[in-house]
């Protein structure tokens, strides 16, 4: 937190008014993404797990006082024999979903990022990664999508599991590669981490590309452009697309890869995209500009020699602000007028 953000923390707020004068609220712990034109699906993980769990028995769920909010209330309804409520309490809850796997299970444990990510990292490294075991960790309110300040944003979780031994890394765009990839890592014979969007989230990758279907450990091309290259995951993957649209009308033409699965990289795919020569490559990420997809796809780039320009939109190395969600998104750079004007600033 800046000094101005520690000043501005004390000022009186100014609540804004709508149109007929009534005051206007944001949720900062639930308040949706802006997704202005998609379509939204409503708790693609519950409904997608609880499809996969009636072929596959050996699944079950945990969570750490948190089933409404990562949306695991769909499967423990439907469930209950097979759904664990392990409180508050997310190091019990890792060494339980350990504890399953050992005996054949498939636990799917889902809390909240930083609780997974800070709180019960070690019980995930010891229990789960250095034994290779196949426990899904979902976890809702990735990098910035609350607006409940430094102790609920999760903006260093993928920094924090990318140097993690044996761990598959996902950050998905939407309710398309939510439903994609649930059935897809419960295949995956060994631990996941995934980000996980809940409530009503929108379906945007099909809208772009038709036949969008989620891979794990794929990067896919959703658009392709002359001028810029934008890599991406998580729903600034949604942003790219959103900004790629406006920035045509100005005639700049942006390709967009969507990375979905940050670890292991798809860097074949990556390097055939950033050899396409006269090209600005722009990566975009809802994480902290340290550790992230950023920093991989730079090692990768200039290993294998390959050195167009290259720019980072990410968040800062800070503690963010709390706040409504599109007044963050905006101070931060990760809206879609925020992406348009750093892409026309760095042609």
């Amino acid at each position: 937190m800046t000094l101005a953000s520690m000043a501005r923390k004390y000022e009186a707020r100014k609540v804004p008014l709508g149109k007929d004068g009534e005051r206007l609220t944001t949720s900062a712990m639930i308040a949706s993404l802006a997704a202005e034109g998609y379509e939204t699906v409503d708790a693609p993980f519950g409904q997608a797990l609880l499809k996969l769990a009636q072929e596959e028995e050996r699944i079950v769920g945990l969570t750490a006082d948190l089933s409404k909010y990562t949306d695991l209330h769909v499967f423990a309804k439907a469930m209950p024999e097979r759904f664990y409520q392990m409180g508050m309490a997310e190091q019990v809850l890792m060494s339980a979903a350990a504890g399953l796997a050992r005996e054949g299970f498939i636990p799917f444990a889902t809390t909240y990022a930083v609780f997974a990510s800070r709180r019960a990292y070690d019980f995930i490294a010891m229990a789960i990664a250095e034994e290779n075991l196949p426990v899904k960790v979902v976890c809702a309110l990735p990098g910035l999508t609350t607006g409940y300040g430094p102790s609920h944003q999760a903006t260093e979780d993928l920094a924090i599991f990318r140097s993690l031994p044996n761990m598959t890394i996902i950050d998905p765009c939407d309710a398309d590669d939510i439903q994609g990839m649930v059935p897809q890592i419960a295949a995956h014979d060994g631990p996941v981490y995934s980000r996980l969007l809940r409530g009503k989230v929108p379906s945007v990758l099909t809208r772009h590309k038709l036949d969008y279907r989620f891979q794990l450990g794929k990067a896919q091309v959703i658009r392709e452009g002359k001028d810029a290259l934008v890599i991406s995951c998580g729903f600034m993957t949604m942003r790219a697309l959103d900004a790629a649209e406006k920035l045509a009308a100005d005639k700049i033409d942006v390709a967009v890869l969507h990375v979905p699965t940050i670890k292991p990289l798809d860097v074949e795919t990556i390097l055939a995209e950033a050899r396409k020569g006269g090209r600005l490559v722009v990566t975009a990420e809802n994480h902290t500009i340290v550790g992230g997809l950023g920093e991989a796809v730079a090692r990768v780039l200039l290993t294998e020699g390959v050195t167009p320009t290259f720019r980072q939109i990410a968040l800062p190395d800070a503690f963010l602000e709390a706040g409504a969600l599109p007044t963050l998104h905006d101070m931060y750079g990760l809206s879609t007028e925020k992406v348009v004007e750093r892409i026309k600033a760095w042609l």
